[in-house]
């Protein structure tokens, strides 16, 4: 029976039509009727036959005429849009599926060429702001190395994954009539992955790095076969691709292979305009064609780290993110706390120079600073009795920044392992041979991100801590967990709780998977990088860095609430201000969930970084160490030596 998918607002839906001579307007109401029984409140549509509505095709999204037949403008498994008349949504605009987000218009290029991709870029096309084009130069290597691989076909050569099996079968030769078929088997059963599929976001950026390696000219690929797959990453064609499957050597062969079986037509895919449906039906949805698989292709497809890589990249980028914005967050408590930046001094890191340490420590500076940014907060504790801070406060460019270090670190691995050709076996067109070895092996960027888990995790271990203090009235001289009317009120006690959770959780995921190794294949592959699960567990810490932060961030604002009138520094009241601008003050209990939410999402855009930076490259750009004498602590019971100088406790 032929079916249509009908897009309303928010949801697809599956129409049968026993009758194609029924119209246009027909499919719509039967649309409308599914659409309005999933919703409580009949999503808001009084009667059906009433509403009025538009009906265009998603393909090209040209509109239909309500009085033509169903089998004269459309084809079995079509996709159609159906705007209600009156919703305040333009109806040029098709959203992506439900709890995904939305793919921006791609109207830039990125010219690949297999070795000059970084993590940015490749972050970048997971989110939709880039199509892929070739290099000209990369376009002339496939040719070569596919030039290659057709001369040892027509002269029976005997070369692994080319004329033989795969793992066990390596000895197996294939007769040449069959080895398009081996091709399409290797793809079909190793498509074996379980769990959730990634998101658009992921596949995409899966899609993209499969796309960079093989446009190296190392991998036999066919240069039609990888314009389709570039075709299809510019269309967001996505193949449904499983999290779970892959040990990471002989590369991330189940999610790689689910990735190749859409491309061939087979399987689910999702695209923007469609949403998930049969894969030949998106393909041909946006006109395109399912690739016809040539000697070695499909192992030429599935065999690499792009799994690891492509989420370790994500992984390292938003480490970087929230590590920066982490010592933005932590100056804002020690404000609230009426903290000393007598530990952020410049000689102290000078003694202990690693380049991280000393990053934070001038960051603290940067933002606390009184010759700089004079602070009524600061100024109002500058004699009080307190010799020094607890280490949650005082020892952050010792812990935030071996994180930063190993986030630089871990940047040059994802980056090298980017551009690096990581499928077997390799095709040297200038040597005219094949050559077996090992570079799928995932243990580099395994090992990476497992050292990247560990080390990002510390800043929300420190930062709970610090919520700690802000919320315990006998370590932070405010209101009992930052609300009036404690008892009534429970303000930030559950907050807490919530950070103090994530943070064991996240000693649990920082155990390293890449210590760990079984033997698969019947003992070919006896050593394996568990580097899917290495990334998968580094994005889920990350996470929850992020959210301990917002709670933290979210904390300091309402202690600065207890405060006032008294100001904090310039680019500290900024950064208040951006969170005041999502956020209201905590007056009385409230549904908070949406609060951290709103400011994970400050975080995840980067919002905080954002406003705090100006201030941080100015004071960097007319800050000398050299000329700065020390300054007086401002723990004294002493006046200041110097009346011109507002001493903030440096």
């Amino acid at each position: 029976m032929p079916r249509f998918t009908v897009h309303i607002r928010d949801e697809w839906l599956a129409v049968p039509c026993r009758d194609t001579s029924n119209t246009i307007q027909w499919l719509g109401q039967e649309a409308l009727k599914r659409y309005v029984k999933n919703k409580p409140d009949n999503g808001g549509i009084k009667a059906v036959k009433d509403t009025r509505f538009v009906v265009r095709r998603c393909q090209g999204l040209g509109l239909l005429d309500a009085d033509d037949t169903i089998e004269d403008v459309l084809e079995d498994n079509d996709f159609v849009e159906l705007a209600i008349e009156g919703d305040t949504m333009s109806p040029d605009f098709i959203p992506c599926e439900p709890g995904v987000s939305h793919l921006y218009p791609l109207t830039y290029f990125i010219s690949m060429d297999g070795n000059s991709l970084s993590s940015t870029d490749l972050v970048n096309l997971g989110r939709g702001l880039y199509k892929i084009k070739l290099t000209p130069e990369a376009e002339r290597k496939v040719v070569q190395s596919r030039e290659l691989l057709d001369t040892i076909v027509k002269e029976n050569k005997v070369v692994y994954g080319i004329t033989t099996g795969f793992g066990k079968f390596a000895r197996t030769v294939i007769p040449v009539s069959k080895l398009k078929e081996l091709q399409e088997n290797l793809v079909r059963s190793h498509s074996a992955g379980v769990g959730n599929p990634l998101s658009p976001e992921r596949t995409r950026m899966l899609l993209a790095l499969r796309i960079n390696v093989l446009a190296k000219g190392h991998s036999g690929i066919s240069l039609e076969t990888l314009h389709a797959m570039i075709q299809a990453f510019n269309a967001s064609c996505l193949s449904f691709v499983p999290e779970k499957g892959t040990v990471g050597a002989s590369g991330d062969l189940a999610p790689l292979s689910h990735l190749a079986l859409g491309l061939m037509g087979e399987g689910k895919m999702w695209s923007p305009k469609s949403g998930w449906a049969d894969a030949k039906y998106v393909l041909e949805a946006h006109g395109l064609k399912p690739i016809t698989l040539k000697p070695k292709e499909g192992l030429a497809l599935i065999n690499g780290t792009q799994m690891i890589t492509s989420l370790g990249a994500e992984a390292v980028e938003r480490a970087q993110a929230i590590a920066r914005q982490a010592d933005i967050i932590a100056a804002l408590t020690l404000e609230v706390l009426k903290g000393t930046t007598k530990a952020f001094d410049s000689d102290i890191h000078s003694l202990r120079p690693h380049p991280g340490q000393i990053e934070v420590a001038q960051r603290f500076r940067s933002l606390l600073d009184s010759d700089h940014h004079p602070s009524q907060i600061a100024e109002s504790h500058r004699f009080c009795d307190r010799v020094q801070d607890a280490y949650t406060m005082r020892c952050c460019p010792q812990v935030h920044g071996v994180a930063n270090d190993t986030i630089k670190f871990v940047l040059n691995i994802i980056n090298t392992e980017i551009n690096s050709a990581t499928d077997n076996p390799m095709v040297f067109a200038e040597r005219g041979e094949t050559i077996s070895g090992g570079n799928f092996h995932g243990e580099y960027p395994a090992k990476a991100l497992d050292f990247l888990a560990i080390a990002v995790h510390e800043l929300a271990s420190i930062s709970e801590r610090r919520i700690e203090r802000l919320c315990n009235p006998s370590l932070s001289e405010l209101p009992a967990f930052l609300v009036n009317e404690g008892g009534l009120n429970s303000g930030f006690m559950i907050a807490h709780c919530t950070a103090a959770s994530l943070v064991s959780e996240n000693k649990v995921l920082c155990h390293p998977s890449s210590v760990d190794s079984l033997s698969t294949s019947a003992a070919t592959e006896d050593h394996v990088s568990m580097g899917g699960w290495a990334a998968r567990k580094a994005l889920r810490v990350i996470e929850h860095v992020e959210q301990v932060l917002a709670i933290e961030l979210l904390t300091a604002c309402q202690g600065i609430e207890f405060l006032r009138p008294l100001r904090t520094t310039t680019p500290l009241e900024k950064v208040y201000e951006l969170v005041r601008s999502v956020v209201k003050p905590w007056f009385k209990d409230r549904f908070m969930s949406p609060d951290i939410e709103a400011v994970q999402r400050l975080l995840l855009d980067q919002k905080v970084w954002n406003v705090a930076k100006p201030y941080i490259d100015k004071y960097q750009t007319e800050y000398i160490p050299e000329s700065r004498p020390i300054s007086p602590t401002a723990f004294s019971l002493d006046p200041p030596a110097s009346p011109r100088k507002r001493v903030r406790h440096e």
